[in-house]
């Protein structure tokens, strides 16, 4: 939560940080961020996502389009009453479930399908970080427990509050070609923060190295010293 985060920086001793989110974790840091601005002295997010409903949907069921049959295996791992409904609070009560069977089937079947959404630019290698059981259980337990609840903010709260961000300057980083979610999210979180810079990545997806570059390319330039004048 933004509390947690602000505890740690007070903790570590530090004035003002550069805070970078990736993915959902962008959520967190434009949460922190809007939360506690006098706070953070610059904004690097790759891909920015934002956890708006419709968001969500597009990650499940809009994307489907893209993966038919992966779609319909991992929709058939919720339970029947669920499939038409909302899958990441079908796939969080399966996760909750008492019987450890019922949550390992769902945390693969939630992994395989994050798989699939990234396939396009990994040549469908699955992800070796899901081979682990703990991680794919507690990765897939943290994603639907957030995705279910909205991820505790009204739905359109980021983007109400993005005027709380005018003093720092940011660089919103997002793959032309990422089926995870259009480009469109990072294009109104720009309009809405003027102070921000938009880098669309036209051969880039999800996780491409491309995307990598171009953070840490952000990153090393707001860790450089001003121009001496």
């Amino acid at each position: 939560s933004s509390a947690f985060i602000e505890r740690l920086r007070e903790h570590v001793g530090v004035d003002r940080w550069l805070v970078l989110g990736m993915s959902w974790g962008s959520t967190l840091a434009l949460a922190y961020a809007e939360r506690f601005p006098e706070r953070v002295s610059e904004i690097v997010l790759a891909p920015v996502t934002l956890t708006r409903r419709k968001d969500v949907d597009w990650f499940c069921p809009g994307v489907r389009a893209f993966f038919p049959a992966e779609w319909e295996r991992f929709r058939d791992g919720a339970r029947a009453a669920d499939r038409d409904g909302d899958l990441a609070s079908a796939y969080a009560r399966l996760l909750a479930d008492t019987d450890p069977a019922v949550g390992e089937r769902a945390a693969r079947d939630w992994c395989r399908w994050e798989d699939a959404v990234v396939s396009i630019e990994t040549a469908g290698k699955p992800n070796p970080r899901y081979d682990d059981p703990h991680f794919r259980f507690g990765f897939a337990r943290l994603v639907t427990h957030y995705w279910s609840n909205g991820a505790w903010l009204t739905d359109d709260e980021l983007m109400a509050g993005a005027h709380r961000l005018h003093a720092i300057p940011g660089v919103l980083i997002r793959g032309q070609l990422d089926p995870g979610g259009p480009v469109g999210i990072a294009w109104e979180l720009a309009k809405a923060w003027p102070s921000s810079e938009l880098i669309v990545v036209g051969s880039g997806g999800h996780w491409s190295t491309s995307l990598g570059d171009r953070v840490v390319a952000a990153t090393d330039r707001f860790a450089a010293p001003p121009n001496p004048r």
